[in-house]
């Protein structure tokens, strides 16, 4: 997928840490939100038993007040007065083009897209606020100034999907059997937790390690999925299964076809329907996910009526395929929908625990010769633009010369950093000719290969130790192969040994995980309001955690500091400093092969919906506030258009 090319596993690893809204926006994702915390709106100050003034309130934002009040009666992006019931039918999508595990919270097996429509967390979060949470399980929360500690306050009406109470003793399971047992990304985002107790059947406690960043860990704990230990008490939670799991949230899968399909229904005695989070929200009865093996078949599919929601990833199909009859009478619409998160980090991730990678002059070289000008015209149809941040299409992107501030803020690294951050912009690729091999981008590459010890002799790049240059780009998926083959070409023009390997889907997700790969294609979504999560995907951490997100490897101590930086701000200015000055510094150590993006979503759908007038800001608001409008459906239906 063009402009969305990764497994369902890194998906699900992006969404644990960046999601602004609970699951059942995170459609691929598996961990209940992480958010972000600080004063709110509505509060009590009390005093606690150490004399400190500690905090009591309905939810807890980074930075800034709470935009809705203790009594709000819904979201602003809904409509509260949302049919219900229907069915959304949408294409699943995942690493194999099917699914063969409902257990997504462990590094084995390939987890159904769609599972966190059946978990809930403490907290959830809005979508038209980039860094508030609100209580949910919890209805309320109690935590100190200086966030060493925080209390949740559970709701006693809370039960999981077979009726048995939520309870405090069910959250320090889920953190305990996370942490023991879970992906081992667990392990870094929960790391600052040192202890979690139960102080009465629905009160809970967490407590941070002592001199340690604590601004958003409130909400990082809050927003934990909770897990059932009386389910888990005769299960082994280390295996992946296909098995119907007890569950905390609103909906539970049924109707299971590995390879086929997935369902996702309502359960009618959930708890917390009619809380005020859900009023208008969650208006379908049932979404279900088609799966096809070939993206081509599944098109086809689509047309015919087989599902009813498609987002489009490939410009091709978009801007010569949507001209079949169900479009042409109105049954089908296609419209483009803005996206304002950010979104820039599509790319080809150059896998740095390799030696042949660690001059950045080479992985400069090798991204040199990546002709967007020439793809997007010739195969994306002009309907992109280049990627060159690490959060395009945000305030947080570097630009310009470094002053001020974020001048400030690198300074004492300088002796650690290219001089070119001091002296030049932030990295950005050269503007190439419309031709597949630019020679001024062959000889500017082979220059740097150069001056970093790879000659050229008997036409291969070789080192003073006689090895030649040699590099892989694997994937599991066709789509990329018209965009690769023409990029191994050019590499291979430089001299390097370059080749596109096709392997299947399981052994793709096994080398991923293991890091066995010189360069994958990879696109992760980042936080609105990021913080010390960015270590799984840019931080020492992630280097060495088999599974994480960091597919380039990198390990700099500069970046490390700088994630500390962003967690440890105090506004939302010093965050954004600390984050464009972090981009800085990504961008010149090209630990990437930086592709394209577009902010906005392509999408077609059967005209059987209704939605609110105003779009979630931070979402796309498909899952969560759109409703099947019935009268609709029967006209179609009527006209023979769907069965």
């Amino acid at each position: 997928m063009e402009n969305s090319r990764v497994t369902a596993r890194a998906v699900a690893q992006s969404h644990q840490i960046t999601a602004v809204r609970r699951f059942v926006l995170a459609s691929l994702g598996f961990l209940a939100l992480v958010l972000w915390a600080s004063l709110s709106l509505a509060q009590d100050d009390t005093q606690g038993d150490t004399g400190e003034k500690v905090i009591k309130s309905h939810g807890i934002s980074t930075f800034g007040e709470l935009k809705y009040p203790a009594d709000f009666q819904h979201w602003d992006y809904v409509n509260p007065d949302a049919p219900q019931g229907g069915t959304i039918s949408l294409l699943g999508t995942g690493a194999s083009g099917t699914f063969d595990s409902l257990n997504p919270f462990i590094l084995k097996g390939e987890p159904a897209q769609g599972l966190g429509l059946m978990y809930d967390s403490l907290l959830v979060g809005s979508s038209d606020e980039p860094d508030s949470a609100y209580g949910y399980v919890a209805e309320t929360l109690e935590y100190p100034e200086d966030r060493s500690w925080v209390i949740f306050n559970m709701r006693p009406e809370a039960r999981f999907s077979d009726g048995e109470p939520i309870t405090a003793e069910d959250v320090v399971f889920s953190f305990n059997i996370l942490m023991e047992k879970g992906h081992p990304v667990y392990k870094i985002i929960y790391k600052d937790i040192e202890t979690v107790e139960v102080l009465s059947p629905h009160r809970v406690k967490f407590t941070f390690r002592a001199d340690t960043n604590t601004r958003d860990l409130p909400s990082v704990a809050g927003g934990m999925t909770i897990l059932a230990k009386h389910y888990y008490a005769d299960r082994d939670f280390a295996q992946s299964t296909i098995e119907v799991p007890v569950t905390s949230g609103g909906y539970t899968a049924k109707d299971i076809k590995p390879g086929k399909s997935i369902s996702y229904c309502k359960n009618p005695d959930y708890w917390a329907k009619d809380l005020p989070h859900n009023r208008g929200t969650g208006n379908f009865d049932c979404y279900r996910y088609e799966y096809f093996s070939d993206r081509t078949v599944a098109f086809e599919a689509f047309k015919a009526g087989a599902f009813l929601f498609h987002e489009e990833f490939f410009s091709k199909i978009w801007a010569t395929g949507y001209d079949f009859p169900a479009l042409d009478k109105g049954w089908v619409i296609r419209e483009s929908i803005p996206d304002n998160r950010p979104n820039g980090t599509q790319g080809l991730w150059i896998n740095m625990r390799k030696e042949k990678f660690s001059d950045p002059r080479v992985r400069q070289a090798i991204g040199m010769v990546f002709n967007f000008e020439w793809s997007n015209k010739t195969l994306f149809y002009g309907l992109y633009e280049r990627t060159d941040s690490f959060w395009e299409n945000s305030t947080m992107q570097a630009e310009g010369p470094l002053e001020g501030a974020e001048l400030a803020l690198l300074e004492p690294y300088r002796d650690q950093l290219p001089e070119s951050i001091f002296t030049e912009p932030p990295f950005t690729p050269a503007i190439s000719r419309i031709d597949q091999a630019d020679r001024k981008a062959l000889r500017a590459a082979g220059k740097l290969l150069d001056d970093a010890g790879w000659k050229v002799v008997n036409g291969k790049r070789t080192n003073d130790k006689g090895q030649v240059l040699s590099l892989e780009i694997l994937d599991d998926s066709p789509s990329f192969e018209r965009i690769i083959n023409p990029y191994v070409e050019n590499l291979k023009r430089l001299g390097i040994d370059a080749r596109y390997s096709m392997i299947d889907q399981a052994q793709y997700q096994q080398r991923q995980e293991d890091f066995d790969y010189d360069i994958i294609p990879g696109r992760l979504v980042m936080s609105l309001s990021p913080g010390e999560e960015l270590a799984t995907t840019f931080g020492t951490a992630g280097a060495e955690s088999l599974g994480s997100s960091n597919f380039s490897g990198l390990s700099h101590p500069v970046v490390d500091a700088l994630i500390v930086k962003v967690a440890q701000a105090e506004s939302r200015e010093d965050m954004e400093t600390a984050v464009r000055a972090l981009d800085r510094v990504l961008r010149s150590l090209h630990i990437w092969v930086p592709n394209w993006f577009k902010p906005a979503h392509n999408i077609a759908y059967w005209d059987v919906f209704g939605r609110p007038e105003t779009k979630p800001f931070y979402a796309r608001g498909v899952m969560d506030t759109w409703w099947m409008d019935q009268q609709k459906l029967e006209n179609l239906k009527a006209q023979g258009a769907l069965r």
